[in-house]
């Protein structure tokens, strides 16, 4: 059995925050896959179902994010399972958008979420690090983590949680850079291969003709005599 932790804060007010980008995965999973409707266990939303061949509980936490390791402590200890067992998708300030990694095992690097994670089970689970992007100061980073992802965003945003879905039974069976490749092949579509042909004209565009034109044929040779020639020049 596998534990999929989101990481991210209730209630709909931060439903479209950037820090829970760790909802929207688990949600989309849920969603595609047939998963029960969620209820309310270990301080948490509680969903199970199957990708592929596991079973699969998903958690969301509804602590807030700090307290997240509160109710992952609980669920895994209530279903007997190890910290290997458990993998949590959180929001990723050191990756662009749209970048998706693996990690195992490690430090928090700040994040609240986890470093409550770290306090209640250890630090020996895995990570899905979802790539958010950095707004260029440490200052901002709070405002920026709860604020709505923007319009512009969501084309990306999409296409990660469309990835993360395809390759969501690949995680559970452990084959890591096949959910990588899952999720890179919607963010990032391999392009149709063309010949080195250069752009085709436009139909409006009229063809461009060159006409040469035809050199003067040369005069014939002036066999006048200097008389003759200026007589003829006052005719």
């Amino acid at each position: 059995m596998q534990l999929f932790v989101g990481l991210g804060n209730p209630g709909a007010k931060y439903a479209a925050n950037r820090h829970n980008i760790g909802f929207m995965a688990l949600d989309r999973i849920a969603s595609d896959h047939g998963f029960a409707p969620w209820k309310s266990k270990f301080q948490a939303e509680l969903s199970e179902g199957t990708l592929g061949r596991e079973k699969v509980l998903l958690l969301k936490p509804m602590t807030f994010m700090n307290l997240s390791g509160q109710s992952v402590g609980e669920a895994m200890r209530f279903y007997k399972l190890t910290p290997a067992n458990i993998t949590v998708f959180h929001d990723e300030l050191d990756l662009a958008p749209a970048k998706c990694r693996l990690k195992q095992g490690g430090g928090h690097a700040g994040h609240n979420g986890l470093r409550s994670i770290h306090q209640h089970i250890g630090e020996r689970y895995d990570r899905v690090r979802l790539g958010i992007g950095h707004p260029g100061h440490k200052d901002r980073v709070a405002d920026y983590v709860l604020s709505d992802f923007a319009k512009a965003e969501q084309d990306w945003l999409d296409d990660m949680m469309r990835g993360i879905s395809d390759g969501a039974a690949s995680l559970a069976a452990g084959d890591g850079p096949k959910f990588l490749n899952a999720v890179a092949l919607r963010v990032n579509p391999p392009r149709s291969s063309g010949g080195t042909k250069g752009p085709s004209p436009k139909p409006d565009e009229p063809a461009q003709v060159v006409v040469k034109k035809d050199k003067p044929a040369p005069e014939p040779d002036d066999t006048r005599s200097p008389l003759e020639r200026l007589k003829d020049k006052f005719k």
